[in-house]
């Protein structure tokens, strides 16, 4: 381990507890707190925290006296942020705040994102990057003016995935904050840690599942290895954390949530917390080695030729940095698998071409707030450029395109009256269906060939979606037939009215389609190459479209649309396909790569 990475104890501190004076008024605080939110149905993080820790049960550690270890900062850090900061704008999540003299935590957030990433804290290891005695000073009066402004237990600053985040960034970055020449002010910052890990301790049952319980659950065994005698917090967390690892990191390596993203988030936690049980001479946790194997490969499958991930129910723009860092910690790098059966996705590959398809329905009800509505959507690369894809999770910035993100509309697969074959309670809310998806693939002659289907629209409109897409040998042709049928129980039936339906295709907006003069085809123009998209559809239209899995936020797109009403049809059977036409000698075309969305 680096020297920077490894804090050596300090001496013994006299008043280390703190005088009876203080905790009387400590305690006064926090019963304050706890009778202003009294009303509160059932016993809420706070009440559970105040409760726990009057009867001394909740957190099994001591007091934090000695940090021992300093956690590895795997994501990337950008030393600029100091400057900025110094010269009085503190940016987070797209937005920028103009603090002056003012503390950026006693301001009005610019947005709800903005408030998360301020009180999680990660920013921290923008200021270490600096590496100057100016964001040393910086860093340390900013946790002093967190410290003193947030005592209370309220608001985004206490969510208990926040919590942990940032007790997460307080350890990895605990060198940048602490001045063990300061024996008052290490231990404040020991004294605020404390009352955090034995909130969290008393709470973490109350953050939202997926990511923030599992990270809560690290938060503390990070702690439990970082911080001297506290033995008893890793062998009470260890156990409820490999639990929930095993059921959110699913046997093919997927995420619960389904989102291909949430596993950079995850391993970038994962990793250092297996390096923090080796430093500490204890082996790491079966379940977590496990894990962080399982997972790798899902990198992998999920990634596409120009290295970005297929942008699947809550993925947006792939934080390619993070994800060079993880997979960089990947020993085996061997072929992507090419079914997920567990996570409901499966990957067609050959030659240089790749072709990613959503085949299951939403996850589970609790872990659904960001996934999508794009049953039987796929993405497509070749030659390592993306050529059809999803319009992905939009930045959190952009979250007015959420709603829209989360449609069928948004993805690369057949929508009947624009509805979405998913339901949702509301933008931001979870996701349930299709009722069934059926899934088979296999391979013909060197082709590989996928047949699915979902009920999606059966309820409301009486029809089922079946999807098939064939990939060549070499990779220069990918087709497909979209067949949208009633069932036979509901022939006849008076409420099938089938409806408007449209079979879209979204371009990457570097991209250029231009419809041939017979309207019958497109061709697809790319860097180096190009395409052509045919149909036996009734028209194939180009209309606008938007990419959102940027991170320069929206950006102008086209989508192939194939439209039409089924009207009195029982069965509708739309062909296509996307075949190379020229490898090179295709000038560049593309728009320009700075052009947003209006």
């Amino acid at each position: 381990m680096a020297p920077d990475k490894m804090l050596v104890g300090r001496q013994a501190l006299s008043g280390a507890c703190g005088t009876l004076e203080t905790q009387m008024a400590e305690a006064n605080a926090f019963g304050r707190a706890v009778r202003a939110q009294s009303a509160r149905r059932g016993p809420g993080p706070l009440r559970r925290f105040m409760l726990a820790r009057m009867a001394g049960l909740a957190y099994p550690g001591t007091k934090a006296e000695q940090l021992l270890l300093a956690p590895q900062e795997l994501r990337t850090a950008d030393p600029s942020f100091a400057t900025e900061l110094y010269n009085g704008h503190f940016g987070l999540a797209g937005r920028l705040a103009e603090l002056g003299a003012r503390s950026p935590f006693a301001i009005e957030p610019p947005s709800e994102a903005w408030s998360q990433e301020l009180y999680g804290f990660g920013w921290l290891r923008h200021l270490r990057a600096a590496g100057s005695e100016l964001s040393r000073e910086q860093a340390k009066a900013l946790v002093r003016d967190f410290v003193k402004l947030h005592r209370s237990i309220n608001g985004v600053a206490w969510q208990p995935e926040i919590v942990a985040r940032r007790v997460i960034s307080w350890l990895s970055n605990s060198v940048l904050v602490l001045d063990t020449g300061d024996p008052k002010t290490y231990d404040a910052f020991l004294r605020a840690l404390t009352d955090q890990l034995r909130y969290l301790s008393a709470s973490y049952r109350d953050t939202p599942d997926g990511v923030p319980r599992l990270v809560t659950l690290m938060a503390l065994l990070y702690a439990g290895l970082c911080i001297a005698e506290q033995q008893a917090v890793v062998d009470r967390y260890v156990k409820p954390f490999c639990k929930e690892l095993d059921r959110q990191i699913l046997p093919d390596g997927g995420h619960i949530s389904r989102n291909p993203t949430a596993l950079i988030e995850i391993l970038l936690d994962l990793l250092p917390l297996r390096q923090c049980f080796v430093a500490r001479d204890r082996p790491a946790p079966k379940a977590l080695s496990d894990a962080i194997d399982r997972a790798m490969p899902m990198l992998r499958f999920f990634r596409m030729g120009d290295g970005t991930l297929a942008r699947f129910n809550g993925s947006g723009a792939t934080p390619t940095d993070s994800l060079a860092t993880v997979l960089a910690y990947d020993d085996v790098e061997g072929s992507p698998l090419r079914a997920a059966p567990n996570s409901g996705y499966l990957r067609l590959e050959r030659g240089s071409t790749v072709v990613i398809c959503d085949v299951e329905k939403a996850p589970p009800s609790a872990v659904s707030r960001s996934a999508h509505a794009g049953c039987l959507s796929f993405e497509m690369s070749s030659n390592g450029i993306p050529i059809v894809v999803n319009c992905g999770a939009p930045g959190a910035d952009h979250d007015d395109w959420l709603a829209f993100a989360r449609s069928t509309p948004a993805h690369s697969t057949a929508t009947l009256e624009d509805a979405s074959s998913a339901e949702f309670s509301g933008a931001r809310g979870t996701l349930a269906g299709p009722p069934h998806v059926n899934c088979n693939a296999g391979e013909e002659q060197g082709a590989l060939l996928l047949n699915a289907s979902h009920d999606g629209y059966v309820s409301r409109f009486g029809v089922t979606h079946a999807r098939q897409i064939f990939v060549g040998p070499d990779g220069d042709i990918v087709s497909g037939e979209d067949r949208l049928a009633a069932p036979r129980a509901l022939r006849g039936d008076a409420s099938v009215s089938g409806g408007a339906y449209a079979v879209r295709f979204h371009l990457h907006p570097n991209v250029t389609a231009q419809p041939s003069p017979d309207g019958q085809s497109v061709l697809l123009f790319l860097r180096g190459g190009a395409w052509r998209f045919t149909a036996n559809a009734p028209e194939i239209a180009l209309e606008e479209s938007v990419y959102l899995a940027d991170e320069r936020g929206p950006r102008q797109s086209t989508q192939i649309v194939l439209s039409g009403i089924m009207g009195e049809d029982k069965e509708l059977r739309l062909a296509w396909s996307i075949e190379r036409v020229a490898e090179s000698g295709i000038p560049d075309v593309s728009p320009d790569d700075d052009g947003d969305a209006a």
